[in-house]
Parts: C-alpha cells; structure tokens; sequence
C-alpha cells in the first residue's frame, strides 16, 4: 500500500461536473489499495472574486481580515469534495488547516508553513479514509488564518507529503504536464517528460503557473517525489527529478512569461552606502516581494533605483517608496504596469556560452526593446512592453530549438 498526497487546482473543482470528476479519481487511486490524502484549491475564479471585495472597499484591507476572507474559498471546495467523495460510495473526511494544523510563520498573505500535525490525518486514514484537506491555508500560533500566496494549494501538498513521508505527490491541473512553453501562447510548444527542481524552480519564478516555486523547493529539500499530471485526461505527465547529465546537454529547457509584474522608478538617489538598504529593508518587512533591481548613475553623486514587484503590491510598494524618497530628497517616483518579464531556463546554460547574446539578438530583430535583465546560473531574464510578450516568447522558443514543428518568423513588433 502506498500513501498519495494528490492536488487539484481550481480549474479542476469549478463544478459539480469537475469535482465528481476529481472524485472518481481519488476513489480510483483509494480502490488500488493505496492511502489518499487530497489537497484541494478554491473553484476558479472565487479566490479573485473574494480580493475584489475586499478591494472595492480599499485599497488596503488590513492583511489579517483579507487573510480571513479569501481563505474560505478552499472551505467551500474541499468540504464539497468529500461529500460527492461520499455520495459515490466512498468513505471521506474534509479537514480545514485549523483542524489539522497547519502553522505558519511569517506575515499575513505571503506566509510560509512552519509545522504540520499529522496525528489527525493518520488518524483518519487508518480508519479508512480518504482525507481532504484545504490548500493555501494555515494558521499562527494565536489561531489566526494566513494564506500562503497565490498558488500556495502546491506547497500545502508538498509539505504534507513531506510531513507524511507520502510515497508520491501529484499535482492535477488543467494541462497534462510542464511544457517549453504556455501552449496557449505557442502552438509549437512540447510536454516535458523529465524536467529538474532546479530548472522548474526557475520556470515557476519566471512566471510559468504549472506550480508555486515554494512547493518545489519543498520537494526538492525533503526528496518528495514530485509528478505533474492531468485532471481531465488519463496520459503520462511530468516527473520532476534531480537534473542529470542528460538534461545538461539541453541547453534551454523552456519559455516564461510573467505579467504580474510593475515597476517602480526611484530617480535621484543620493549615491552613497546604506540608501539602497533604506529602500528595501521597509519592502522586506511589509512583506512585499521584489523581483529584478536596477541601479543606474544619473547626475554625479546621484542614482537611479529601479525595481519590480507584484502587481497587487504595488499600491503598497508605492506608498513605502514614497515616504522614502521624500526623507532622501529624491525625484518623483515613476511607476509602470505596462511591462512584462520574459525568461529562458536550462540548466545547460551553466556551460554554454553566448546563450545571453543569441536571447538580446532574438528579441532585438523583432524590434523588442529590453528594459532591465536580471541572470542566474540557469536563467535569463528581461522586462519588456506587455504587449509584446506573446511575440517574444514564440521567437525565443524557436531561436533555441524548441520548437516541435518549422517556425516562421513574425513581423516585427517595430512596425506593428
């Protein structure tokens, strides 16, 4: 008997339709003889309805109470889930992540998981249970709910993997595994059988929504076994593995894209130590996410900061800055939400030369003007025009051979 810790996303639990699906699934698994533990995510599109309400009160919820609201989303799921789990003849226990428990450290909204009980669950499952859990949930040691950020339902199955030492995780979305690419943006984009941690680790950084980057993390630091499926079709997924030698000989392994991203532009920064840390430090503690930095020299003794976050943060990042800038004296500050980050990832990337080129000439011959860049071992990224993502990810997909048909070039975005 083996112990699966499996995960539907929303896509997969938007319905009744979908959630009987989800169900047969897991009573497929439980009726080969194996323990079951289900994670599941809130039906798609209710999470985002929740932060709107929120928002068309204010701008800033106090992160506790937007903490408390949006996690009922995963309530609703997973209790209905094992109620149509019990309708179809099975035997089914819902758990929130204040039964369980779930904690958490950290602030509000961003939080990450410190320790999970599993007593209750093993509990369940020795009675026979398929037991389900709520994703994207845990609680602090006051009681109070934290979320654990957008995508967090992948590192709420991966930690309770770990914490169970589960024979395997899989990830059920609406694609049947990690591809080189959105296939919804490039038709030409291929299944990944194998795919590195550290390369799907980057690939979820870039913006790739197959999983949260924490949930690999996880998986990698604990030696979760890690599979990414399908939760509409019965085919062979993904398999997340230590990269090997084979791998390296690929020198990009995929394509991502971010939207979510804005840009915030400090101007005439006093040159001197410290300031940078007097900028950061404020966004650390709000516990606001920053991506890509650049710092740029403007008139002497002064500079330029630039950095981007979240989107959603941006109205509290923006604020930060603000009362920064004004205690250094600096400019007006620039804001931009029309860009987007556009990454290759490989592990081969470690030992060839002129991948960084081959991407700015790419993008340069298609009249895309590059921003900011940022590398890694294995990664490059740029921040471009939003409008162009589409059209720089289809070239760069194809300028490194991943394409599984002959690519024609686009006309350039210069002219369009």
């Amino acid at each position: 008997m083996a112990l699966i810790v499996q995960k539907y996303g929303g896509t997969s639990v938007v319905n009744h339709e979908r959630i009987r699906n989800v169900a047969q699934r897991v009573l497929k698994t439980r009726r080969k003889g194996n323990e079951v533990v289900v994670v599941v995510s809130a039906m798609a599109g209710e999470t985002n309805r929740l932060i709107k309400l929120a928002l068309d009160i204010t701008d800033l919820p106090d992160l506790r109470e937007y903490d408390q609201l949006i996690s009922t989303g995963e309530n609703v799921a997973c209790a209905l889930l094992a109620i149509t789990i019990q309708s179809l003849g099975g035997k089914a226990r819902s758990l929130s992540a204040h039964q369980l428990p779930i904690y958490a450290e950290g602030g509000h909204k961003d939080s990450r998981i410190k320790d999970i009980e599993t007593k209750r669950i093993r509990k369940l499952l020795n009675e026979g249970n398929i037991v389900v859990v709520t994703g994207f949930q845990a609680m602090d040691q006051d009681g109070d709910i934290h979320t654990l950020g957008r995508g967090g339902s992948d590192t709420s199955a991966v930690a309770i993997a770990a914490a169970l030492k589960a024979d395997l995780c899989e990830i059920y979305t609406d694609v049947d595994g990690v591809y080189t690419t959105d296939p919804n943006v490039c038709p030409q984009a291929r299944k990944i059988d194998e795919i590195s941690y550290e390369e799907i680790m980057e690939l979820a950084s870039s913006g790739a929504k197959v999983l949260q980057i924490r949930s690999v993390e996880l998986a990698k630091n604990y030696g979760v076994k890690l599979a990414v499926l399908s939760s509409f079709e019965d085919t062979p997924g993904t398999m997340v593995v230590e990269g090997g030698k084979e791998m390296e000989q690929t020198i990009v392994s995929g394509v991502a894209y971010d939207k979510n991203e804005a840009k915030i532009t400090v101007p005439h920064v006093p040159d001197r130590p410290g300031v940078a840390s007097m900028l950061f430090k404020p966004l650390g503690d709000a516990h606001i996410v920053v991506d890509m930095i650049v710092q740029n020299a403007s008139e002497q003794g002064y500079t330029d900061l630039t950095f981007t976050v979240r989107k959603e943060d941006l109205v509290r990042a923006r604020k930060i800055a603000d009362e920064v800038a004004k205690k250094l004296g600096a400019g007006e500050i620039r804001t931009d939400t029309d860009i987007a980050k556009v990454s290759i990832v490989g592990v081969g990337m470690r030992s060839a030369a002129g991948v960084a080129a081959k991407m700015f000439e790419t993008l340069a011959k298609v009249g895309i003007n590059i921003q900011m860049i940022s590398t890694s071992e294995i990664k490059i990224s740029c921040v471009i025009q939003e409008k162009y993502t589409e059209l720089a990810v289809r070239e760069l997909h194809a300028a490194f051979g991943l394409d599984k048909k002959p690519h024609k070039a686009k006309t350039k975005a210069a002219k369009k």
